[in-house]
């Protein structure tokens, strides 16, 4: 059952998934360091693979070569979604006398083993053809026009979308009618823009369903959900010119196939590390903000649903049926997952993947790979399976003078394994749990010998719900009255306050220390300035107060700051009199 294919410098081989583990006996291992490049078809029933002299194609299921193409320096290989075609591409090279090269990018007949078409692709970016689910049309960019291919006949171009400069597009997934999201970019002080079209009506502006401008844009990335409704648009400019974020400065935007949009309103400001669409096509999650990253799930019409608070995070996968969520902090971060049930909000496990450079949902839902790839990481290569409730289920490493290139599932098609039921306690695995010990924090001789002080640098957000209450509105809340909800509670607080302290009766007489640590409303005397320096006073004998406690733990306190606590009682004396006066 869905096995792995694994490539590395040891060879090209598979892996039967869990629960045994074993190397597929159904295809042979390659071995050699020069397979290039592997491709699964979209329902995982062929295999493709160049490893240095052929393209070879295999019946998974069968275990039965189905072609092999002359074809030795194939670097890319990608199926059609419904197995007709297989692309394959080349790098492109001119010739010696610096006429034009051949072809580099061919298409094949996966019928007859027939070469349909061939294209000059100089670019290895956006290299293969796109398609609709159903192959009814196929589209490549060219020359900053998108040609459309109807029924795999690549000899006739049925249509074009012409544009100023069309830089890249996306056609949506599912069923027909296709609609297409193509990207311009803004030039000479002009906007940027991205526009929805549905196939075959590209009339110019008007015929478009959506429009979206935006000014700060260099590149964009484009993602449409599963139902083929909306557009997810992350615009990010290669440079941040106020300085404030390495990674330049990222907006999200959202665009509906019926004509709306809207700028998602991100509360922490930073760069925006991932987006993912749920499964359900309804909400979206985003990864954004500063160290520690915020994450929030929102609505279609970007309102905040849930907000998993601050951790160290920088990618958002959900569980191919959309009931699981994983956060996890990859890269530069140490590979710290949180797996969420998204359908309760609880949290279910938090496994570590230390120095993971990838990471993937097996498609029955329930398992994961993540792997240390080479080039990204060329010592400690290797992989895990794990049962998202932190269990790791199996782990491989290569050995020291080996790499491993690339790890991925066979994929299936949607609904061939059932949803199951989210579990919250850790399965059994054979293998010891994979939490690395925490590291110490480096302290100094001087301090080895005392007690250990909490220093961490920012605490860390918890999660909230951030949808509306029951009986209340449906509306959602602005920030400005969620503002002055907020004083409206201080100040009931603080009222509530007073009264208890009021009840307590004058027996008991406070001390103005006392008096200053409480948020009683302040007695006003009528007098604007008389008024204005009993407040300087109190934040005077506050700031003393928070001095001798800083005094009391053992810091050694500057002259000035000595001089400020001796003048205590005077300030003392002076506000008792001003407050006398009354």
């Amino acid at each position: 059952l869905f096995p792995l294919a694994v490539r590395g410098s040891e060879g090209l081989y598979m892996v039967n998934g869990p629960p045994s583990f074993t190397e597929s006996t159904a295809f042979r291992r390659v071995s050699g360091k020069n397979c290039k490049a592997v491709a699964f078809s979209k329902d995982g029933s062929l295999f493709a693979w160049c490893n240095g002299e052929k393209v070879n194609v295999v019946n998974v299921t069968r275990a039965e070569l189905l072609h092999s193409f002359d074809l030795p320096k194939t670097v890319c290989l990608e199926f059609s979604p419904k197995n007709n075609v297989l692309a394959t591409w080349q790098a492109y090279a001119t010739a010696k006398d610096g006429t034009a090269g051949v072809p580099n990018l061919q298409l094949h007949d996966l019928k007859t083993g027939k070469c349909l078409k061939s294209f000059i692709q100089k670019k290895m970016q956006n290299w293969c053809p796109c398609w609709a689910d159903d192959e009814s049309i196929c589209a490549r960019n060219v020359n900053n026009e998108v040609h459309f291919f109807e029924n795999n006949n690549f000899n006739t171009i049925a249509n074009k979308l012409h544009l100023q400069k069309v830089s890249d597009f996306v056609l949506s997934p599912g069923a027909q009618p296709t609609k297409v999201a193509v990207y311009v970019p803004g030039s000479k002080g002009a906007p940027s823009f991205v526009r929805l079209y549905q196939y075959p009506n590209f009339g110019g502006p008007q015929s478009a369903l959506a429009n979206k401008s935006f000014f700060k844009a260099d590149k964009v990335t484009m993602l449409w959900n599963k139902k083929a409704t909306a557009v997810l648009v992350v615009a990010s400019t290669e440079v941040d010119k106020s300085g404030a974020s390495y990674y330049g400065e990222q907006t999200l935007h959202y665009v509906g196939a019926s004509g709306e949009s809207a700028v998602v309103q991100l509360p922490k400001n930073g760069p925006i590390y991932d987006v993912a669409w749920s499964p359900n096509s309804v909400e979206f999650c985003a990864v954004y903000g500063f160290m520690p990253a915020k994450a929030t799930v929102f609505n279609l019409k970007c309102d905040p649903v849930f907000d998993f608070g601050t951790g160290p995070r920088n990618a958002a996968y959900y569980s191919p049926h959309g009931h699981i969520l994983v956060l996890a902090g990859f890269g530069n971060l140490r590979g710290q997952m949180e797996v969420w049930d998204v359908r309760n909000y609880k949290l279910i496990s938090k496994p570590v993947a230390s120095d993971s450079t990838y990471f993937a949902w097996c498609p029955d839902g329930e398992h994961i790979v993540t792997a240390t790839c080479a080039p990204r990481l060329r010592v400690g290569n290797g992989y895990k399976v794990w049962h998202y409730t932190g269990s790791v289920l199996h782990s491989y490493q290569v050995p020291s003078d080996e790499e491993m290139w690339q790890v991925f599932w066979q994929p299936f098609l949607d609904g061939v394994f059932p949803e199951r039921a989210v579990k919250y306690q850790a399965v059994p695995s054979d293998l010891p749990s994979a939490e690395p010990k925490p590291a110490q924090a480096y302290r100094p001789p001087a301090l080895r010998n005392k007690p250990v002080t909490s220093s961490k640098l920012h605490e860390d957000e918890p999660p909230q719900n951030m949808k509306p209450q029951l009986g209340g509105s449906d509306k959602p809340v602005s920030k400005t009255a969620l503002k002055n909800q907020r004083k409206h509670e201080a100040k009931k607080a603080a009222k509530q306050e007073a009264k208890a302290d009021a009840h307590q009766g004058p027996a008991q007489v406070k001390t103005p220390q006392n008096a200053l640590q409480n948020t009683v409303p302040a007695m006003t005397t009528g007098d604007p300035e008389v008024d204005k320096k009993i407040k300087n006073l109190k934040k005077k004998l506050k700031a003393i107060e928070q001095l001798k406690e800083q005094a009391a733990a053992g810091k050694q306190l500057e002259k000035n700051q000595v001089e400020k606590i001796q003048k205590e009682a005077a300030l003392l004396k002076e506000l008792e009199d001003l407050e006398l006066g009354v």
